[in-house]
């Protein structure tokens, strides 16, 4: 436990005092944001914000957990490893976009097509590493399960492993876009996140005090290293408390695709390694509405011939323009996160206690 409280502290220090350096150093870079002409108006005077402040994060989690893990004297695991490893993964993608934005002057930075290249490689490496038998534990459990998994792995659901980690990629890729979606206000995504992550913090806690190799029984989880996928997602859930400090309500800094990306990855992350795949649309309700008002704008204007279902999408653009002010959206899709999670909670543990 300590090693959960050392890695969430650090990476909140880090990442608050981090991105106030960042500010200036990006300003000073001309790392400036550009905004879509499309959107709404009040929108234009953030034109020049700095941005890419997700390389802040990304660094704040990376220290934090390895120096947790350095002051605890314990070795990573393969499964910490590996939700790292996808959350810088697709940092470097969003990183990638973002800075090809800045220099072109432009307010979308990598082809979709080249983006979602960048988010299929990490996923797949992702993917067949986290089955790879070489990485199971003395009970013989790899990173990720081949199960299909809502609460803990259906265990009449068993993929093939090509079909499973095709499912992770679609879980990966879905997640690290709905995110994208979602950062298009000051401290939505960032306030989102750390609601989301502090969830899942807990549900590794839980996860590891009634972990099957200590505990045994019929509501045991078969999870490896659930302390340590708690350890990350505490260090992720204080670098956006951190971040969160300079991304609200006027925003001095945007986290830009490098962050969104990087957390809607490691969101991903968690729900293949903890067995909770299909929990991670409860706790992240939010992910799914915002997605759905996407998809059924664009269905919506073709079928109909150019006709809008929302005035703009995703889902907050549409309040914005109804005449809601900005952190009353804000705070208004934090509220449905927070009752989003509750739930997703309550689930959880009512499975355990049921014991079914």
């Amino acid at each position: 436990m300590r090693s959960v409280l050392f890695g969430g502290g650090f990476a909140l220090l880090i990442s608050l005092l981090g991105t106030r350096v960042a500010i200036t150093w990006f300003t000073r870079w001309g790392w400036g944001q550009e905004i879509r002409d499309d959107g709404p108006t009040s929108h234009h005077t953030k034109r020049g914000t700095p941005t890419m402040g997700g390389l802040v994060i990304i660094i704040s989690v990376v220290v934090g957990y390895f120096a947790a893990k350095i002051i605890t004297q314990s070795e990573p695991s393969a499964s910490a490893l590996l939700l790292l490893f996808l959350f810088v993964g697709l940092g470097a993608v969003g990183f990638l976009d973002d800075f090809i934005a800045i220099k072109m002057q432009r307010s979308l930075g990598l082809r979709s097509r080249a983006k979602m290249i960048g988010q299929t490689v990490v996923a797949l490496v992702f993917g067949c590493l986290a089955v790879w038998n070489e990485l199971a534990d003395d009970r013989g459990n790899t990173p990720a399960s081949t199960h299909v998994s809502f609460l803990r792995d259906i265990q009449w659901l068993a993929l093939p492993t090509v079909v499973a980690i095709a499912l992770f990629w679609v879980i990966i890729t879905g997640t690290s876009n709905a995110m994208n979606l979602i950062d298009g206000l000051d401290g939505l995504s960032t306030g989102v996140s750390i609601l989301v992550f502090a969830a899942y913090t807990l549900v590794n806690i839980w996860q590891n005090n009634q972990n099957c190799a200590t505990v045994g029984g019929p509501t045991c989880y078969e999870v490896r290293d659930p302390l340590d996928l708690a350890v990350v997602a505490a260090a992720i859930t204080g670098a956006c408390f951190g971040f969160l400090w300079w991304n609200a309500s006027p925003a001095a800094i945007f986290m830009g695709d490098t962050g969104s990306l990087a957390l809607g990855g490691a969101l991903a992350g968690l729900a293949i390694l903890t067995r909770t795949e299909f929990l991670l649309a409860i706790l992240g309700g939010l992910f799914v509405l915002q997605t759905l008002s996407v998809m059924l704008q664009v269905g919506w204007f073709k079928a109909s011939g150019g006709k809008r279902l929302c005035r703009m999408a995703p889902l907050h653009h549409h309040f914005e323009l109804k005449g809601w002010d900005e952190i009353t959206v804000v705070i208004r899709f934090w509220i449905i996160t927070g009752l989003c999670v509750a739930t997703g909670l309550g689930v959880f543990y009512a499975e355990w206690v049921a014991g079914v």
